[in-house]
């Protein structure tokens, strides 16, 4: 156990280096956020709406909790969202100029990755922690049902 303790540590320490060594002089993780959320207008009016319906679909995942069929409705349009990203990005590289300002999109898929699939999978990823809650919650249930009922039996026979 310590062997793979400290494989891990290790690992991490290697990480951890490497991440120095690409931001050396620079404000670590920041810098580039930083550059990347000054570099885009917010104002554009296709941002605004993309921002809303990432804002609507959170609330809708939030308030749906109890409703499973609905979560995993959501959940799997999410994940299809995050699917069709790079089809879509490749059809936005040829057609920014009929919504945007400036051509935010590139071959690479960075952009439409950080603003359109980072979110989605953010909102997939609260579904997924809520579903398995509800699954931790359900199996507690049922093993007090299954001691009840054990203990149940117990004492009918024992008479």
């Amino acid at each position: 156990m310590n062997q793979i303790a400290a494989l891990v540590e290790e690992v991490f320490a290697g990480i951890r280096s490497q991440w120095r060594r690409a931001y050396a002089g620079k404000n670590s993780f920041t810098e580039p956020v930083l550059t990347f959320v000054h570099a885009v207008d917010w104002k554009e009016p296709w941002l605004i709406m993309l921002l809303v319906f990432h804002t609507a679909l959170l609330t809708v995942a939030i308030r749906t909790r109890k409703r499973n069929n609905i979560q995993m409705g959501i959940f799997f349009f999410s994940l299809f969202c995050v699917h069709i990203a790079e089809r879509l990005n490749s059809v936005l590289v040829q057609r920014w100029t009929l919504f945007a300002q400036r051509p935010y999109f590139d071959h690479h898929g960075v952009f439409i990755s950080i603003v359109w699939s980072a979110p989605i999978l953010f909102i997939a990823s609260v579904i997924l922690v809520n579903s398995l809650l509800t699954l931790v919650a359900l199996i507690i249930k049922w093993k007090k049902t299954e001691l009840r009922h054990r203990a149940h039996m117990a004492c009918h026979k024992a008479e």
